[in-house]
């Protein structure tokens, strides 16, 4: 049941409880290294995926990628310059990166949004944002009924980059370059479960090469 008490923007014992989980399971995996953050719970992984699952993935992202769209659904021609599109589930490849990845974190299926892949040309970026949800946006009514908040996002470098292109987290004063193969998770949450302004971040303009990724979101219950 949705619980409509809870407006999102606040400590929660379960969004906590969440972050605990995971934190554990991540914590006692010997393949997944924590970023030292003083203040961002954030881990990565070499190799979680294989070139040749990289390049598939990559294959698909150009077959269904738009210019991109702020979550609002408006498009902002500088805020967010990158191109893409939503991973059909049912896809072979994209149903076996799904499922590695909620083993990996050990977060439901159910919860996790649409597996969606992003690509980034010479000068494209994604300028600071957040990826929970502002409790003062006009759309957090709806998300608040269809899943509640974003928890922890789950990111996937697709391509190498021969310059720029990295994930920075401003508020924490670090940036992570892009890696083909590795996966990037991060929990938009603070300890107590609210949500944590250290977890915003930017995709940095790419200089030279072309940028793909893949981003999972996962919500505080099932979405949709």
């Amino acid at each position: 049941m949705t619980d409509l008490t809870d407006d999102g923007g606040i400590a929660s014992p379960a969004r906590a409880l969440i972050g605990d989980t995971v934190r554990a399971r991540l914590d006692r995996n010997p393949m997944v290294s924590r970023i030292d953050s003083p203040h961002l719970e954030i881990y990565g992984r070499q190799g979680f995926l294989s070139g040749e699952e990289c390049a598939g993935l990559r294959e698909l992202i150009d077959a269904s990628a738009k210019p991109s769209s702020l979550f609002s659904g408006s498009a902002n021609a500088e805020y967010r310059t990158s191109h893409s599109g939503n991973l059909s589930p049912w896809n072979p490849l994209v149903e076996t990166i799904t499922d590695r990845i909620c083993a990996l974190t050990g977060l439901p299926a159910p919860h996790g949004e649409t597996l969606q892949g992003q690509r980034y040309t010479a000068g494209q970026e994604y300028k600071v944002h957040c990826d929970y949800f502002p409790v003062t946006a006009d759309y957090w009514q709806q998300m608040r009924t269809t899943g509640g908040q974003r928890t922890w996002t789950a990111m996937i470098y697709l391509s190498p980059v021969e310059a720029g292109g990295e994930t920075h987290f401003p508020q924490c004063e670090f940036m992570v370059p892009p890696v083909e193969g590795m996966i990037l998770i991060w929990n938009n949450m603070s300890r107590d479960g609210a949500p944590n302004r250290f977890s915003l971040h930017a995709a940095r303009p790419v200089v030279q090469g072309t940028k793909y990724v893949v981003t999972k979101w996962f919500r505080e219950r099932p979405w949709g």
